[in-house]
C-alpha cells in the first residue's frame, strides 16, 4: 500500500533498505530486500518470496532464485538496482541539500526519492511503500526560480528551505548537468540547464540536435526549448512513464550499462543489438526495425560529433510481455571535443568514429550491406543540412560556427561526402 510520505530527514546510517515495485503507482509491490556490501561499498539484493512466486527477473543477472545478488564491482547495486540510483547531479544535490550522515550508495538510494527513472522504488519498510517523497511538482511559471536555485546548488549556496522541495535530486540515469523535474500540461518533463562557462548554449543546441535526429528517422525523446534570461532550458519529455486513463504506469528501464553488463557482453553497439536481437520484441518486423535504428544512431551519433554517446546514454524498457524495446533517443547533441572515437564499441576497429568502422559488422544489426549503405546515405544526408536546421531552431552563429569547427572538420565532412 502507498502511505504518506516518509521522515525527509534520515539521521541513522541505511544498511537495510527495501525495494518496490511502482509500476503501478497505486499498487506498490515488495521486490525484495537491499542490504549494504561494506567489502565493496556496494549494496545487494535478495528477492522477497512473494516476488519470486509472482514477480519477473529485473536483469538477466538477477534471476528469479532464493539467492543473495552481489554488487559485480565496487561502489555499484546488484544488477538493475544500479540503474535507481541518483546520477551525478543527484548525488551533488543530496550531498548539499540532505548532507545524510554518511554518504554510501545505501543513502543516495534512498535520498533520490520516489521519482527516480524507471518503475523501481525504495522504501525505508518491508510492509509498506515508504519512499522519500517531495511535494507537487513546479510548473512552468516556475523555471526562472528553479534556474535560480540550481545555481545556488552548483555554487555551493545557501538554498532557502521552502524552496528545496523543487530540486529533486534524481530523474535521469546519467549526468553531471543541473536538472530538476517539471510538470507541463498534466506530464513530467526533465529540466536540463546548461553548464555555467559552456563554449555555447548547449540546452538548445541539443533541443536541435533532437530534432534532426527526428529527420534522419530515429526515434527522439520530445523536447521543448525554454527560453531563460540569458541562454535556454530545455524540457524533455519522460518517456518511463505512461499515461492512462486512469493514471500513469511507469515503465521498468535498464541503462545499456546494466543490461550488457547483466548479458556478459562488451559495451558496445554491436553487443546492444544482439541483445535486442534475443531479448527485444518477438515480432521479427519490430525487432529488425529497432536494430536498424540503433544502426542509425551509431551513425549519427559519429557525424554530428556526439562522442558522449556513452552506455548509459541508451536505454532499454521493458513491455508486459517481458520483452526489451529500445528507449527513444536523449542526451544526443555534439559535444565538441573532435575525439574521433565514441564511448561505445562501434565495429572492427573498436571505438573508432569512422563510417567504414560502423559499416564493418553491419550484420549484427540485421543489416544486409546495402541496407546498412542506405541506412549511411540517408543520414549522412540529414547531417549534411545541420547548419540551417540549428539556424532555424534558434541556434546562435556564434555557437553555430563553434560547432562547425567540429562537425565540418575535414575528418567528418570527407565521410560525409562519400556518402553525399
Amino acid at each position: 500500500m502507498v502511505t504518506a510520505a516518509s521522515p525527509l530527514d534520515v539521521r541513522q546510517p541505511l544498511d537495510t533498505l527495501y525495494l518496490w515495485w511502482t509500476g503501478e503507482p497505486t499498487q506498490p509491490a515488495l521486490i525484495g530486500e537491499l542490504k549494504l556490501v561494506r567489502a565493496s561499498r556496494g549494496v545487494s539484493l535478495r528477492y522477497a518470496p512473494s516476488w519470486l512466486q509472482t514477480g519477473f527477473a529485473l536483469s538477466e543477472d538477477l534471476p528469479l532464485i532464493d539467492s543473495e545478488f552481489l554488487p559485480r564491482a565496487p561502489e555499484v547495486a546488484a544488477g538493475a538496482v544500479d540503474d535507481a540510483k541518483p546520477d551525478r547531479w543527484g548525488e551533488r544535490v543530496i550531498r548539499f541539500l540532505d548532507k545524510p550522515p554518511r554518504l554510501s550508495l545505501m543513502e543516495y538510494l534512498y535520498f533520490a526519492g520516489d521519482e527516480r527513472f524507471g518503475a523501481l522504488g525504495v522504501s525505508t519498510s518491508q510492509d509498506q511503500y515508504q519512499p522519500r517523497r517531495f511535494g507537487p511538482l513546479p510548473g512552468l511559471a516556475d523555471v526562472a526560480q528553479l534556474h535560480e536555485l540550481v545555481k545556488k546548488v552548483a555554487a555551493g549556496e545557501p538554498v532557502p528551505e521552502a524552496q528545496r522541495r523543487l530540486i529533486v535530486p534524481s530523474v535521469t540515469m546519467g549526468g553531471a548537468r543541473p536538472k530538476a523535474l517539471l510538470n507541463l500540461q498534466g506530464a513530467q518533463w526533465i529540466l536540463k540547464f546548461g553548464d555555467l562557462g559552456e563554449p555555447f548554449d548547449s540546452p538548445l543546441v541539443e533541443h536541435a540536435t533532437m530534432t534532426l535526429a527526428a529527420r534522419a528517422r530515429i526515434r527522439v525523446a520530445v523536447t521543448q526549448a525554454i527560453p531563460l534570461v540569458r541562454g535556454h532550458a530545455i524540457a524533455i519529455k519522460r518517456f518511463d512513464r505512461l499515461p492512462l486513463a486512469s493514471g500513469v504506469r511507469r515503465l521498468h528501464a535498464l541503462s545499456a550499462n546494466v543490461a550488457l553488463h547483466a548479458a556478459g557482453e562488451p559495451l558496445g553497439y554491436p553487443e546492444l543489438a544482439q541483445l535486442l536481437r534475443r531479448r527485444g520484441v518477438a515480432k521479427q518486423s519490430v525487432g529488425r526495425a529497432q536494430m536498424a535504428e540503433l544502426f542509425r544512431r551509431m551513425v549519427f551519433n559519429i557525424l554530428i560529433d556526439n562522442t558522449d554517446d556513452h552506455e548509459k546514454n541508451h536505454a532499454l524498457l521493458m513491455n508486459e510481455r517481458e520483452e526489451y524495446e529500445l528507449s527513444p533517443a536523449f542526451d544526443v547533441l555534439p559535444t565538441g571535443q573532435a575525439l574521433g572515437y565514441q564511448q561505445m564499441r562501434v565495429g572492427a576497429d573498436a571505438a573508432d568514429a569512422t563510417l567504414a568502422n560502423a559499416l564493418s559488422e553491419h550484420a549484427l544489426f540485421g543489416l544486409r550491406r546495402h541496407e546498412a549503405e542506405s541506412q549511411v546515405r540517408e543520414v549522412a544526408a540529414v547531417v549534411a543540412g545541420w547548419k540551417p536546421h540549428f539556424a532555424a531552431h534558434g541556434v546562435r552563429p556564434a555557437d553555430i560556427d563553434s560547432l562547425a569547427q567540429q562537425i565540418d572538420r575535414p575528418f567528418l565532412t570527407d565521410q560525409r561526402g562519400n556518402w553525399g
